[in-house]
């Protein structure tokens, strides 16, 4: 799955995101790298909606 792949309406994004940091990945890297997403490009996306990623609880809040 790329970013094209994912859910273009954002607050959609974050929950798919938030989803598959939870059940799938340690870290956002992980998940970018596993999915072949420029983690730049879905950081910026969320940060539309103002979210940011914590490494701390490994999501978007």
């Amino acid at each position: 799955m790329s970013f094209e792949q994912l859910p273009k309406e954002p607050m959609i994004l974050l929950s798919v995101v938030n989803t598959k940091l939870r059940d799938f990945y340690p870290s956002l890297d992980a998940l970018c790298e596993d999915m072949n997403v420029n983690r730049q490009v879905l950081e910026d996306e969320l940060d539309k909606i103002h979210y940011v990623y914590n490494a701390e609880i490994n999501r978007f809040v």
